[in-house]
This record gives structure tokens, sequence and C-alpha cells, in this order.
């Protein structure tokens, strides 16, 4: 790992908080652009020097969380075992006890509601692991998500800015889905990542406008590592997301022109990528050289990796950010057996505070919670002690040490 800066070091660049109330690529293409409330600092408006972002994994709010919400899609399912959405409700209320019906937009997001407040993040980046459609044409995949569009105020009642979209389920019903979807989120005034009508589309960068700090530019990638079938790729007329062939130097380099061409002096770059299978921690050599090829030789500053339902190991590479795995965030898996030894229910939400000039890492927040009755819940202390130590020991590969002070755990270099 390359030398850091002495006050990076000394400060340390993690804080997992526990026990707290939650508290591609052409450039000359439209982008998905949001601001931040107002436009940047004008020439001589005082300029911050950092950012803070909020960066979740996935978030999927279909089948049973889209039963509980206020206007629910038809339940019927196309699985092999359950045939209805809300046999995912009585699964996770035969587990943690009765789930009201139907509840606000807001229900879901439970404790983490106030953490935000707290926080104030200047920007909310997520990955959406659902169609917002009313779509009956689903594909027969096996496992289908949808969210009805008249429950996407679900999203805005957790303020998220933009929604990586490059994933294995955003197609789930067909390109109908996808169109609704990004119409869905266009006008609930949502910028999307890595999905779009066309590869100039999907390829383009979500532009975030951060107030007196300056750009947030996000591109969003998928992998067939997670899942997402070669045929859901988007072409030059045809809609579908921005598919990565390869961990390929090729790769690495229509990355890099896609940056260049947008990216301005300020800007902040973050590649967000569905990348690898849903259990196990193991990070493999190609992720990681690629990875650390995103930021040395494609202009990122910070490498957003989901799939993975629990979190991974967290590494900082020439003083920029990799999350490798975030881990869900939101889902209806209480209830379903397997993997329990990877504690899905444990969830993580990650605030990274970015130099505004540099995109260094300055400082990482983790916060935990817990998933129970489709809501986020604080996360015990043992919880918290427990997703320290194993974020620990995955991270140690990494050079990332992760050490408890109190109520707050610090990861340093080792």
């Amino acid at each position: 790992m390359p030398r850091q800066s002495d006050a990076f070091s000394r400060r340390g660049f993690l804080a997992l908080s526990r026990g707290v109330l939650f508290a591609g690529l052409a450039a000359a293409v439209p982008t998905d652009e949001v601001s931040m409330m107002q436009t940047p600092a004008e020439d001589g408006a005082s300029v911050r020097e950092s950012m803070t972002l909020l960066l979740t994994g996935d978030v999927m709010l279909g089948r049973g969380i889209d039963q509980i919400l206020p206007h629910p899609s038809d339940p019927r399912l196309y699985e092999d075992y359950v045939g209805s959405a809300t046999t995912y409700v009585e699964l996770a209320e035969a587990v943690n006890g009765p789930i009201p019906r139907p509840v606000d937009f807001s229900y879901v997001w439970g404790d983490a509601l106030a953490e935000m407040q707290r926080l104030r993040p200047d920007a909310r980046i997520i990955n959406l692991e659902t169609s917002i459609t009313a779509s009956e044409q689903h594909l027969p995949k096996g496992i289908n998500y949808r969210m009805s569009p008249g429950n996407v105020g679900c999203l805005g009642a957790m303020r998220i800015d933009c929604c990586a979209l490059a994933n294995n389920h955003v197609l789930d019903w067909g390109n109908s889905g996808l169109l609704e979807t990004l119409a869905t989120l266009k006008e609930a005034r949502i910028a999307g990542a890595g999905a779009g009508r066309s590869l100039s589309e999907a390829s383009a960068p979500a532009i975030l406008h951060v107030p007196g700090a300056g750009r947030v530019l996000v591109f969003g990638f998928g992998t067939a590592s997670s899942g997402i079938p070669a045929e859901w790729a988007a072409g030059d007329d045809t809609p579908g997301v921005n598919l990565l062939k390869a961990f390929s130097e090729r790769e690495i380099a229509r990355a890099a022109s896609a940056v260049g061409a947008v990216k301005r002096p300020g800007d902040l770059a973050i590649a967000s990528i569905h990348w690898g299978g849903n259990w196990g921690y193991r990070i493999s050599d190609q992720q990681r050289r690629f990875a650390h090829a995103l930021i040395a030789s494609a202009g990122f500053d910070l490498v957003h990796g989901h799939s993975s339902h629990h979190a991974k190991g967290i590494e900082v590479y020439r003083e920029k950010l990799i999350v490798y795995g975030c881990g869900d965030f939101l889902d209806d898996y209480e209830g379903i057996k397997g993997h329990e030894e990877f504690r899905g229910d444990l969830v993580v939400a990650y605030l990274a505070r970015l130099s505004a000039s540099s995109g260094n890492l300055l400082d990482l927040t983790l916060v935990p919670f817990q998933i129970k009755r489709f809501r986020l819940n604080r996360a015990s202390a043992e919880d918290s002690a427990w997703l320290q130590a194993t974020l620990d020991r995955e991270s140690a590969v990494l050079g990332t040490r992760i050490a408890g002070e109190g109520d707050v755990l610090r990861a340093l270099r080792r």
C-alpha cells in the first residue's frame, strides 16, 4: 500500500459507530444531473474543503417490502417455490413479529433517518436492486424484483440523490420495465447511473452538484460475475446496462476516456460497480487489480463496489477509498434460511468524507444497522462488535486495521 500523508495516518480514516440512533462512456451525451438544493459556489463565494458521501450497497424495495408500502404491486411471483410476494412478509413476521400494513414511505429506513439528519451527507448514493414498474413482462429468470411506481416516494423519504442501476435485477421486467424505471426516477428527480435507453446513455455519468464543494460524477458499471446476462448490455440503439466485458486494460482505457471527457478540475469521480457473487469474503486478484487501475489509470477517486449480501473488506489505495462490497442495505430476506454465518441481517451505511480538491479520503464512518421487520434498526453493541471483528479480519489483507475506541471503531494503516 503506498505511503499516505502523516496527517492522514495520524487521524485514521474509518470510524464505525455502534449503538447510535441512526443518527461507457461517451462524453458528448446527455448526463443525469441533480442539483443538491442549489448550484455550486460562484467565484468569490466560500468554498468548502471537503464533502461527505453516503454510500450503500443493494437497496431491494420490491417483493415483500413493496407489499407493505402504500401502493403495492400485484403480489404474483414466478419463482419455483414462492407464488406470492406476501409470503416474504409472512416469513419475516414468523421470525420477528407483526409488520404493520400499510406503512408510510419512511418506515423502512427506521433509525437511519435520524442518523442521516445528524450526519448530513452532501450526497446519497445507493445501488437500487429493484425495477420500478407496473410491467407484467417478467423475464423467466427465477427471481424478479419490482416496486410499484406509486411507491417511489420511499426513495424520496431517504432523500436519495443517485441510484446505481447496472445490476442483475434492473431488467427483471424487460425493456419496458427498465424504461419505466428510468422515467419514474427522472420524475422523482433522482439521478440514475449505469443503465439507459442506449449505450451512450447507460455509460454517461450522473452528475451531482454539491453546493460550495463541486461536482460528483457517478459512473455505473455491471459485470457478468454478479449475474447480469450478456444480453442485458446496452447497445447503440437498444436499452440496457453499462456492462464490463472483462476486467481488462481495454475496459480501463474505455473508462479513462469517459472520465477524461467529462471530469473538470475539482470534480470527484465515482466508479459504482456491481460485481462478484452474493456470499463469501474473497476478493479476487482480478477485482483488486481492476479497482487499482480505475484509480491509478482511469482517474476515479472512489470505487463503490456492491453485489455481496454482506459487507466485505475495505482498502485505501493511493489515498482513495475502495469498498469492495458494501453488502445489502435493505431487503426482504428475513426468515429465509441459509448463509447465517455471514450475518446478512447486519448492514452498513458508509459515510466517506473526501477532499473536495483531490478526492483523497479524509475519513470514513460506518454506521451499522440490523434489518428487522423490514426496517433499519440500530445494531446492538454485541452485533457491532461482531461486525468490527469481521471487517478487521477481512480488511487486514488490504492493509487496513479496524480498532475500537470506546463506542467508535477506527481503521488505521497496518
